[in-house]
């Protein structure tokens, strides 16, 4: 079924039964786990490649994923921003964050960098869309700064290690390699697989009908 930049990341059985229409299938709930663990991630750069030192926090509840994503993101400034109160500004509720354009003002706010949205409306990404997702990483973690992502479905990252939120999800972007076709990404779920890399190519397909903030 076809889902929108505005649907509801819902990340519980419970969420997908209280949202009409919503996706049923495996929730995020079975892999999230509260942040008892803070990872410094140091950055590396070099020849087609740079990666953001993120202080990495695994986020508190089964529905904070967009707040976390984004706290994640805005720590590769050297900012750590309470993420609850992140979650009153996004609107979060038990049904997630609506969408990545709530997510975008906050990151505006709390950087005092532009963001804006991006949206992948199809059902798979093609060229066009996965060559510009590819551009917005670069330009965005060249300038200092990561991307957060909505994401639906099913991925597999570069070790053949398969992600499954089909109820939606937030992650990061924080890194690339090979100029862009390799991407590092943070993801707040799980504090044991706090971060996995991805062809570009899987990630545009995971964000498809959903969208992502970038400079």
């Amino acid at each position: 079924m076809a889902t929108t930049l505005l649907r509801k990341t819902v990340l519980t059985a419970a969420g997908i039964a209280a949202t009409a229409g919503g996706i049923a299938g495996p929730a995020i709930a079975a892999h999230a786990s509260p942040a008892e663990k803070t990872t410094t991630m140091a950055a590396k750069s070099g020849h087609g490649e740079r990666e953001l030192d993120v202080r990495y926090e695994a986020q508190p509840n089964f529905y904070y994923c967009g707040p976390a994503a984004a706290r994640n993101a805005i720590s590769v400034l050297g900012k750590n921003i309470d993420v609850d109160a992140m979650a009153r500004e996004m609107g979060t509720t038990e049904a997630g964050t609506n969408s990545i354009n709530d997510i975008t003002p906050v990151l505006n706010k709390e950087t005092g960098k532009p963001y804006r949205s991006v949206e992948i409306k199809s059902g798979k990404a093609d060229d066009k869309q996965t060559d510009t997702l590819r551009t917005d990483i670069v330009r965005t973690i060249d300038d200092g700064r990561a991307i957060v992502a909505n994401i639906a479905g099913t991925a597999t990252d570069t070790d053949g290690t398969t992600h499954s939120f089909e109820g939606g999800h937030y992650i990061s972007v924080i890194g690339y390699r090979d100029n862009g076709t390799t991407v590092t990404i943070a993801d707040s779920a799980n504090p044991n697989t706090a971060t996995y890399r991805m062809s570009i190519d899987n990630l545009a397909d995971w964000i498809a009908t959903r969208g992502y903030s970038t400079s």
